[in-house]
């Protein structure tokens, strides 16, 4: 593909999402009942399953999670000792981002965590969005103004679009960093994250890095807990993924990316409502790599309902599974490599098309009396998942075997929630022509109070 053509299905990807749904689900539908029809199939795609897990066991050790362990992915030892910054003025640039809407309970503790960060003062700024909040966030943030001198603000109007990728994009152009850190408001952000990420960032090809991300109220309830053991698994499979060659990926929270790059792949997307999702094929398109870095890792707060378990995971799932409709052609045209491509299509099949062709498959098993031919498969997926998450648990919580193993069934059950998750959202998306509405997530906040600094300060200025 040209240059010029490349650049443009970028900006044009999102065009009709509904029909090319529509398209996906009938080659599910018609490869699932190809699958009766000529069982061999089967053992090929269980055949390409068990190559990528072998890939993924016996990809290099993760390290420990320790202080010691800056960054994984070996950078360790293609870093030169010369290279190192040797004064202030050597260390790169970061500007450090997050949109806010609404963000009252949550805001002033990530803007503490964010200006006490453990780098020169001089080498890095703090934007906050204020994204058009109906709440008190906008006195919250400019009573933060006159603590933090290094805090700067953007107040977004009624007419402001596109999301939290349009007031990223709208900052952006104030921001002077070469690197770009992006945080949700219930961040809490590790004091040495910058200097843990200067090293990553020297190697030329990375253009953006994830820091491992955590729930911070893990322990709240059964909701949480799970979630805890989701992220666990979701960092190992990332690890695993980036060390045999694979896709890493961005998870909103705690992103960093390279200015060069973000601007190589025409900035954040306005058109989605999974920025970060979106953004990890745009950077792979365009030929960056994603690190994983495995510490510090940044704290976020986990939905403690059902309800908002749902609403959050609708979001996630339409928005990955949109990536894929939107640069598909993309995708296939080879551009990421081969490893890179068979890396996304393989998860893309576990993650999406498997649930749905559930529904073709009993379907076929019944009228032409087969048994069903994806509960191999889907078990052989299982199995891996439940491994990779006791493994992770084990590394990012240090906990012993038996605690990981326990959690690890507990954290199985609640993955399940993404089977109606996923097969409700695709369904949604061939019926309906627009995307799903954004639903905010809740936060709570803990910490420190300054709502009740402002209500003090209004009784002393009416005094």
């Amino acid at each position: 593909m040209h240059e010029t053509d490349f650049r443009s299905s970028l900006q044009t990807g999102g065009d009709r999402r509904r029909l090319k749904t529509i398209i996906v689900m009938a080659i599910v539908y018609g490869s699932t009942i190809g699958l009766h029809l000529a069982p061999w199939t089967q053992w090929m795609l269980i055949g390409l399953f068990s190559i990528q897990a072998l890939r993924l066991i016996f990809a290099p050790p993760l390290p420990p999670i320790s202080s010691e362990a800056i960054f994984n992915n070996d950078l360790e030892s293609d870093l030169e000792s010369d290279s190192e910054p040797t004064s202030d003025q050597d260390l790169p640039f970061f500007s450090l981002l997050a949109s806010a809407k609404n963000e009252e309970a949550v805001i002033g503790n990530l803007v503490k965590n964010l200006c006490q960060i453990d780098y020169p003062s001089n080498r890095f700024e703090v934007w906050i969005v204020d994204d058009n909040s109906s709440d008190r966030t906008p006195e919250v943030l400019e009573l933060l103004k006159q603590k933090y001198p290094q805090l700067k603000t953007l107040r977004r109007g009624d007419d402001a679009q596109g999301g939290k990728s349009g007031a990223l994009n709208q900052v952006l152009s104030l921001t002077k960093g070469d690197l770009i850190g992006v945080f949700d408001a219930d961040a809490h952000v590790p004091a040495d994250v910058l200097r843990s990420l200067v090293p990553v960032f020297q190697q030329p090809k990375i253009g953006a890095v994830q820091l491992r991300k955590a729930i911070a109220n893990a322990s709240e309830n059964w909701w949480t807990a799970g979630q805890s053991a989701e992220m666990a698994l979701d960092w190992c499979l990332q690890d695993l993924r980036i060390r045999v060659g694979g896709v890493g990926e961005l998870r909103g929270n705690g992103q960093f990316v390279r200015l060069a790059a973000l601007k190589d792949c025409g900035g954040w997307n306005e058109q989605t409502i999974t920025d970060d999702l979106d953004l990890t094929i745009r950077l792979h398109l365009c030929q960056w790599d994603i690190a994983c870095l495995n510490f510090p890792a940044v704290q976020e707060e986990g939905v403690v309902t059902a309800k908002q378990l749902w609403h959050q995971r609708n979001r996630w799932a339409e928005g990955g599974f949109q990536r894929y409709l939107d640069y598909g052609n993309l995708l296939l045209s080879g551009r990421m490599g081969f490893l890179k491509t068979f890396d996304a299509s393989l998860f893309y099949i576990n993650q999406y098309l498997l649930t749905v062709a559930f529904i073709p498959d009993t379907i076929a098993a019944i009228v032409l009396r087969h048994n069903p031919m994806l509960p191999a498969i889907a078990g052989f997926s299982l199995a891996l998942s439940s491994v990779t998450m006791a493994f992770g648990l084990r590394r990012a919580y240090q906990m012993s075997w038996r605690s990981a193993i326990w959690q690890t069934v507990s954290g199985m059950i609640y993955m399940l929630h993404w089977i109606p998750v996923i097969a409700s959202v695709t369904l949604r998306m061939c019926v309906l022509p627009k995307r799903l509405k954004w639903v905010k997530t809740q936060h709570q906040g803990a910490g420190e109070n300054l709502l009740a600094d402002i209500e003090l300060q209004e009784i002393e200025n009416h005094a």
